[in-house]
């Protein structure tokens, strides 16, 4: 099993063999750092060779739907509803066992994905009409978006078989091989816009097929890891399987939670297809801003904690349990605010310096920034969901997220109205940050209310000097930045010297001043005993 000791509590440590948790989390965000300096690569070539326009109107929808299933059925649903079963039968049950819950689990995955791919590919007019109807007016644009698609859909296929690879790897602890697969998703992109686009009629078809490739990619470099800790899935497939068919209840409720979070995207993709063109992709390199601090610390810290919550339950060690809670909030509010502070604050530097350049002008920085900014007041909500959830998951409790996830769609969906109407796209992207806001803030309330997470001493003198920290951090990038203006008619090379200056500045004072205020390091170690 797995317990915990917080080095800021003072407990002792009394075994030999740790698992350094705030050295796992280092790991996996060190690596997807390089998968999102890498993705922000990819996008800005994206932007430079195809600009903002139908074609990327296209691909990104085309992308974006495999994308929702991959969550839907991988990422969400089924990590959700596997990694506690695996957890329990790792700890408690035999290899023998485990094996063949393995085996099951991913035999039966196997198959209804391929079903589901069987549908992206045949029925792919039907989704676009679905997800864009806006794209209906524009013949070029539903067939161009359809051609991608079809072509797309397979990885759903890969990429879910690659999120069951990763749920056992993390479980034995092997969270880099998870961590490094994404990079291998952002190479294949490059190549594609880079060498293939020339030879494909329209050049974007090269970016489709880049997905495709890097599906298949990404499953193959797990699979010498699976067979390693000898737990490669055979195909086998049986419905009187006690563990499989437990995976499959919670999958239920999981399936219908996780629907609500991407339903609410694939609602904003309707609503963008009918405003501006070119709506879509300024969300969409938003979102990868976004992405940035929400991989890198919540991504990181949601997968960790999973399965060290889930080996707690199953010790009944829920003393433990609430300590890993209120570590990952710490660590959470401590890199979170000042990230999504930066993100609104200098929007224009950041889009300028990465995008601005060849189709990318400087109105879609402007339009994209509107967009970041309204993202950027929920970044600490999105966080804290991939925190606060697991606290649920990790019981087994998968209906309380879904029925707040519920409330958290009405309310979106209420101010999308509201919004739209308002401030266009970034009305859009406002909704979204503000129901993650919410949503993290329900979940708070009844893991408090069912006593699931006891809060450690110290948070309000923890918050008041985060506040100090961010004060500082403000009058450093606010002063630094100078006008908009001055970015959006600078070069390239310039830009990138003063965002470079700019983020050390900002990172140098608010470190800078934490550490005046008594925050070290190792305040924050937490071990984990397997």
């Amino acid at each position: 099993m797995i317990c915990a000791s917080v080095a800021f509590h003072d407990d002792p440590v009394a075994v030999e063999d740790f698992v350094n948790l705030l050295k796992s989390l280092a790991t996996i965000s060190g690596l997807t750092l390089v998968s999102r300096i890498l993705a922000f690569a990819r996008d800005v070539l994206i932007a430079r060779v195809f600009g903002a326009g139908m074609a990327t109107d296209a691909f990104f929808v085309a992308f974006k739907l495999p994308n929702l299933l991959r969550r839907l059925f991988a990422e969400g649903a089924f990590s959700q509803a596997f990694v506690p079963i695996f957890g329990e039968y790792k700890n408690l049950r035999g290899e023998e066992e485990t094996k063949l819950l393995v085996d099951h689990v991913a035999s039966m995955l196997a198959i209804i994905l391929f079903f589901v791919t069987l549908i992206g590919i045949v029925a792919a007019p039907l989704l676009v009409y679905i997800s864009a109807p806006g794209f209906v007016k524009d013949a070029e644009k539903f067939q161009l978006t359809v051609q991608l698609l079809r072509i797309t859909s397979p990885y759903i296929f890969f990429i879910s078989l690659v999120a069951v690879a990763a749920a056992i790897l993390n479980t034995y602890n092997k969270f880099w091989v998870p961590a490094f697969a994404p990079i291998l998703l952002n190479i294949c992109f490059i190549g594609g816009a880079l060498w293939l686009a020339p030879y494909c009629n329209p050049p974007i078809m090269a970016l489709a097929w880049a997905v495709f490739v890097a599906g298949f990619v990404q499953l193959a470099f797990q699979i010498p890891f699976l067979k390693k800790i000898g737990m490669l899935p055979g195909f086998r497939f049986s419905w009187t399987d006690t563990g499989m068919r437990r995976v499959i209840r919670q999958m239920g409720p999981a399936i219908f939670g996780v629907s609500i979070a991407q339903i609410s995207l694939i609602i904003n993709t309707i609503f963008a297809s009918f405003l501006a063109a070119g709506s879509v992709s300024w969300l969409y390199y938003a979102d990868r801003l976004m992405e940035f601090p929400s991989g890198v610390l919540g991504a990181a810290l949601g997968t960790i904690l999973l399965p060290s919550l889930s080996k707690c339950h199953a010790s009944k060690d829920t003393v433990e349990y609430s300590k890993l809670l209120d570590w990952g909030l710490r660590l959470t509010f401590m890199l979170a605010l000042p990230s999504a502070l930066a993100l609104g604050v200098i929007a224009v530097p950041l889009l300028s310096t990465f995008f601005q350049r060849g189709a990318f002008v400087a109105n879609d920085v402007l339009m994209t920034s509107h967009a970041l900014v309204g993202y950027s007041v929920g970044l600490i909500g999105m966080i804290l969901v991939k925190i606060l959830a697991p606290g649920f998951y990790a019981r087994q409790d998968i209906k309380t997220p879904v029925k707040i996830g519920i409330a958290t769609l009405i309310a979106t969906q209420l101010m999308n109205a509201m919004f739209i109407g308002w401030i266009a796209h970034a009305g859009l992207a406002l909704s979204i940050g503000l129901g993650a806001c919410l949503n993290s803030a329900i979940l708070f309330y009844f893991l408090r209310k069912k006593e699931i997470y006891q809060p450690e001493p110290g948070w309000l003198s923890y918050f008041v000097k985060l506040g100090i920290a961010m004060l500082a951090l403000t009058l450093t990038l606010w002063f630094g930045m100078g006008t908009q203006e001055s970015w959006l008619i600078g070069s390239g090379w310039t830009r990138i010297i003063r965002l470079s200056e700019l983020v050390v500045g900002g990172v140098f004072v608010y470190f800078a001043v934490l550490a005046a205020l008594g925050f070290r390091p190792r305040d924050f170690s937490r071990r984990a005993v397997s």
